[in-house]
């Protein structure tokens, strides 16, 4: 994991690596379970049977679900002391060029694209890109942005 100190740091590691998560499995029961959360029961999702016979030979995860990921992938990459909190603030420029079949692992690459001093606190640009074990194109590309407050 990657430690920064102090705000400084970060300013000064814009546009560096910050790191690429452990591979994690996006089960059936982990689609399943989005599915329930969000109301999305397309069968590409939920139909084990029906998805066998589809585009993709097997039922895929939801592109949201492929986004809301990237928290729990990215959580060992930094880390920022001496801030009270960070907040999410939202996503810039989300695609999903790949679909992520049910059983994947599936993992994240981070760069700190941008670090932006704003009167609420300190705004970081990083952008994600979630790969698929063995897939040349990415599941998911998303700049995420996250407020720093002091």
């Amino acid at each position: 994991m990657r430690v920064f100190e102090t705000i400084p740091e970060v300013f000064a590691a814009r546009g560096e690596p910050l790191g690429t998560s452990a591979w994690l499995t996006v089960d059936q029961d982990r689609i399943d379970t989005f599915a329930q959360a969000t109301g999305d029961h397309q069968w590409i999702h939920v139909d084990v049977e029906r998805a066998k016979a589809g585009p993709f030979g097997t039922t895929i995860a939801h592109g949201y679900l492929t986004l809301s990921l990237i928290p729990v992938l990215s959580a060992d990459l930094f880390t920022v002391r001496g801030v009270r909190m960070g907040v999410n603030y939202g996503s810039d420029k989300v695609r999903f060029p790949a679909p992520v079949p049910a059983g994947a692992r599936v993992r994240d690459h981070a760069v700190l694209i941008d670090v932006t001093e704003t009167a609420q606190g300190v705004r970081l640009t990083v952008r994600h890109t979630v790969e698929i074990e063995g897939v040349a194109k990415p599941a998911c590309v998303a700049d995420t942005l996250s407020l720093l407050v002091p």
